[in-house]
């Protein structure tokens, strides 16, 4: 099933950035940006997000990405391409010595599937673990994510409790066997995913207790929990052992850091600090449109990204 589309691009104009410099001829016969100094964390902007400066082509955008200087990439459609093309990714990566973010397992956000305890539910969660097993083996992917979906409202919470924590233990005993870590992902009710049944850490660190996996861990999408809850610092290190992976989004709009209300340099450091090594997937849009747009995301990614080590 696909995620809905969150990208939102507003065109605009405005002031033309500076302190990039200009290489030409890996993307084309056009001048792009380049600044290959690397950031100090693995964040990983999505296959996409830089359509402007390196076209639609997935291995482009890699050797783009690459050249602004970042370790990893993400594609959260990555399960559906074509197995040529996920090889390709794969390869591209391996070559580049970059990692991969969390790519779509199973996620639904208009049906109830987890918190039932139905025997259909139960085998499409094993055939959708198991393909990812096949992506995984194709790109080299480490993380795969996966959400409940709706909650019941005609079921007690405790009861939907209890069937998550079953069929993601059904899934993380199949993810199991290559290593494969299967981030769930909670979201926000209040602006996004209305009716969703998993929305905090707190939720997800009890359900991953209870799974008692070491394939079972959470994504900590730093958008959706500055809206659902706050405390972005304590709440990650409350569930620091669990954690996947990251999601970037500032908060409103959902765009790149800088141009919200979160204090990412000092949430980047703090996570520097800890020693993580994971991917932080830039799953977020761009507050201004074309490759002026695509220029100010990269800006802002080293702006919060000068923190003092």
């Amino acid at each position: 099933m696909k995620r809905r589309n969150f990208i939102k691009n507003t065109a605009v104009s405005g002031m033309a950035l500076t302190g990039l410099a200009t290489a030409t001829g890996a993307y084309g016969s056009e001048t792009v940006s380049s600044n290959s100094a690397k950031f100090k964390l693995k964040y990983a902007p999505g296959l996409g997000t830089f359509r402007e400066s390196a076209g639609s082509d997935p291995i482009d955008n890699i050797k783009f990405i690459a050249d602004q200087g970042f370790t990893a990439v993400f594609d959260n459609g990555l399960a559906w391409r074509e197995a040529a093309v996920q090889e390709k990714i794969g390869n591209e990566l391996a070559r580049l010595g970059m990692d991969l973010g969390p790519f779509i397992v199973y996620a639904d956000h208009g049906k109830k599937y987890m918190v039932t305890n139905d025997t259909e539910v139960k085998e499409m969660l094993k055939q959708k673990t198991t393909e990812a097993l096949e992506v995984q083996k194709r790109t080299g992917a480490k993380t795969g994510l996966i959400t409940p979906g709706l909650y019941d409202e005609r079921m007690d919470l405790d009861y939907q409790t209890i069937n998550v924590i079953e069929n993601m233990r059904l899934c993380c005993d199949i993810a199991g066997k290559t290593g494969l870590e299967l981030v769930m992902e909670p979201l926000n009710r209040q602006v996004d995913h209305p009716g969703l049944f998993l929305t905090s850490m707190p939720q997800s660190k009890m359900i991953c207790v209870a799974v008692n996996h070491p394939s079972c861990k959470i994504v900590d999408d730093l958008y959706h929990q500055q809206i659902t809850e706050g405390n972005l610092i304590r709440n990650m290190d409350l569930c620091w052992d669990y954690i996947g992976a990251f999601h970037i989004g500032d908060n409103p709009g959902r765009n790149e850091p800088t141009t919200g209300e979160i204090n990412y340099k000092n949430i980047f450091k703090h996570i520097y600090d800890k020693g993580y090594q994971g991917t932080l997937c830039c799953e977020h849009g761009k507050s201004k449109g074309g490759k002026e747009g695509e220029m100010a995301l990269i800006q802002a990614y080293r702006e919060v990204d000068s923190f003092e080590v």
